[in-house]
């Protein structure tokens, strides 16, 4: 029985990974076919779409099949517990990254509006946090999720920056509107894929130390087990 459960708990952390590996080349696709201006690439990314969707439901099946034959316990039952919500943000990451994709398609039949200077910066710490965070899962790695959770306000700030710059262009140039549009929802899309990367680092930490700190903000700076957290999580 215990060696059955540990094949089903390996393979529920591979299809994470797996699920992983396939959103990260999609955010990566999808903004070297703005940078290249490649249509291809942007298709690719969308037809990528249906595969992130069938590895989800498949975990989601995977851990309820868990969950209902072993009533695991403790770090257990956090792992599997973590794992559902963590495919829910890679596959909205997925959707995102096609998004940007079907943005990309619209852009690249006009010419381009500026030089891309502060979107590849924003996209390449976007990368590193989807990267990062998946990282932080298979090492169990709580300070390296915190340090993601962090980094989420400098995407914020990078966001309000482009949003600005691309409503100057719009305010000086309305013929400019419709593709100021279309990259500032590319920004918009890269802010939430590095919210969904953040929720990811979350639940890492809940899963390895039983504490909750989503919504905490400086709270979540404390160490494990600080009672000013009011995180403690019964499950232990």
């Amino acid at each position: 029985m215990e060696r059955h459960f540990d094949q089903d708990i390996d393979g529920i952390r591979q299809l994470v990974l797996r699920m992983g590996g396939i959103v990260e080349r999609m955010i990566a696709d999808s903004l070297r076919s703005l940078l290249e201006r490649d249509d291809a690439r942007a298709e690719q990314v969308i037809r990528s779409d249906k595969e992130v969707d069938v590895l989800e439901k498949e975990t989601d099946e995977l851990c309820l099949s868990v969950l209902a034959r072993y009533h695991p316990m403790a770090v257990d039952l956090r792992l599997i517990a973590a794992v559902m919500k963590m495919v829910n943000d890679l596959e909205r990451m997925g959707d995102s990254a096609v998004n940007i994709a079907q943005g990309v398609l619209l852009l690249n039949r006009e010419p381009p509006l500026k030089p891309y200077i502060d979107l590849p910066r924003m996209a390449q710490l976007v990368q590193n946090m989807v990267r990062e965070s998946l990282d932080s899962f298979v090492q169990r790695d709580t300070k390296l999720a915190l340090d993601i959770c962090r980094r989420d306000d400098q995407i914020d700030a990078l966001y309000k920056q482009l949003f600005r710059e691309l409503l100057t262009f719009m305010i000086e140039d309305p013929k400019t509107v419709t593709r100021a549009l279309h990259l500032l929802l590319i920004a918009r899309n890269l802010e939430r894929i590095a919210d969904h990367a953040t929720n990811i680092a979350e639940d890492v930490i809940y899963y390895v130390e039983g504490r909750d700190i989503r919504h905490l903000g400086k709270a979540a700076d404390l160490p494990p087990g600080s009672p000013s957290t009011g995180s403690e999580v019964p499950i232990a």
